[in-house]
């Protein structure tokens, strides 16, 4: 396969502590997705469980992927359940951590965002073209296992939503769609 027939690298990555309730919300979409037919999912695409492990994402994606789907909690004070797509785009985000250690247990979408533009400024590699986040709102971030009910009832819809923009098809009649440019 040539150059041009190669299919354009894709990485969905589920981010998120299974160990604070919700926020096990993208790391058991992204499971869901692992359990489907792989015809289901275009050529190209590679699905991660990037839990907590907000280095090896932003390190991953300096291999050369032309679109990331990121998902994770999303906080925006709708009713908990309710599903966000983010179009975040190719820019660096503007809310970035002030300098100083990095607490790679606490990288949530921009800050892992903005240290892979921080990586690829010193390290190169390219950056992805298309940046997506499908959020979920979270009702509990306590400490525990397993997703409270009405975080649990939009992981099906989150699989058919990252499916859609994986596909191109034109998102669902959605709940809330923002552009975050």
């Amino acid at each position: 396969m040539t150059t041009a027939e190669t299919p354009a690298r894709t990485l969905v990555a589920g981010v998120g502590n299974v160990f604070l309730t919700d926020d096990g919300f993208g790391v058991e979409t992204v499971r869901r997705l692992g359990r489907l037919d792989p015809s289901r999912l275009p050529p190209g695409t590679e699905l991660m469980d990037a839990g907590i492990r907000g280095v090896h994402l932003a390190y991953k994606l300096l291999e050369g992927y032309r679109t990331l789907v990121l998902v994770d909690i999303v906080g925006r004070g709708g009713p908990p359940g309710t599903l966000y797509t983010i179009d975040v785009g190719p820019a660096p985000p503007d809310a970035r951590p002030a300098p100083g250690p990095l607490d790679t247990h606490a990288m949530d979408p921009a800050t892992v965002l903005g240290l892979l533009h921080d990586l690829h400024a010193g390290a190169g590699g390219t950056l992805p073209d298309e940046v997506y986040v499908v959020g979920c709102e979270p009702l509990d971030t306590a400490d525990g296992m397993g997703l409270s009910d009405p975080v649990e009832a939009a992981v099906e819809p989150a699989v058919e939503r990252v499916l859609d923009l994986l596909s191109r098809r034109p998102a669902p009649a959605a709940d809330a769609v923002a552009q975050n440019n």
